[in-house]
């Protein structure tokens, strides 16, 4: 079942310790910093034991630009995904790829091996929490904005995947869409995050739900 739930400043949303939330032009910003980053010299290898990641072309369809994809690196990425961010993530058995378009649109993934499906499906269950905390979260730390949340639901691919999508608004006005999504094959979990100025009504959910199904589909190859 989809929800929406709106929050204002002062709700508690679900009770979670405060992260160090961004807004998505900065992470759209730095994602692209990055990607330019891994491109260059000194550059992080490429990862040869990382589980299959998306290729550019199997993100959601941008109007005005084509999608550009980073290597397929290991670890965590410099600035983790907003929404999934924190110090418990693991870095051992972690690896990423970082999208960017010409315009105001990025993207990420990140995968984590496990040592175990009993790990795998407790860390998708805290990257679920993580995202469905999000608004609430990222009021705390921005007095005068406002954020909405949305559950978008469950997919059956591989052991399960599921999506979110988050809207905020600064107290300057600027407003920021985010859609997110957990996904699980046996001991391996990826997170996909697409990230863009406007609102939800402006997120391609439907396009981006097909994305998260590729994801999980490739992570065994």
């Amino acid at each position: 079942m989809r929800t929406s739930s709106p929050l204002r400043p002062g709700t508690d949303g679900r009770r979670h310790g405060s992260r160090a939330l961004r807004t998505a032009a900065v992470a759209v910003a730095a994602c692209a910093l990055a990607l330019t980053a891994t491109s260059g010299a000194g550059a992080a290898p490429k990862s040869s034991t990382a589980p299959g990641f998306l290729d550019a072309d199997e993100l959601p369809a941008h109007s005005g630009s084509q999608w550009y994809a980073g290597e397929v690196t290991d670890g965590l990425p410099e600035i983790v995904p907003f929404c999934v961010d924190g110090p418990e993530l693991p870095t051992e058995g972690a690896s990423h790829r970082l999208f960017h378009t010409d315009l105001d649109t990025g993207a990420s993934q990140v995968s984590f091996t496990t040592g175990s499906e009993q790990s795998a499906q407790a860390l998708a269950a805290q990257l679920r929490d993580s995202s469905a905390d999000c608004a609430a979260d990222w009021l705390r730390d921005n007095p005068g904005g406002t954020a909405s949340w949305r559950d978008l639901g469950n997919q059956d691919v591989g052991d399960g995947a599921h999506t979110y999508g988050v809207h905020i608004e600064s107290a300057h006005g600027s407003q920021d869409v985010h859609l997110f999504g957990v996904g699980r094959d046996g001991s391996t979990v990826t997170v996909v995050a697409w990230g863009r100025m406007g609102t939800l009504a402006d997120a391609p959910v439907e396009a981006y739900r097909t994305t998260l199904r590729t994801a999980v589909e490739k992570l065994v190859g």
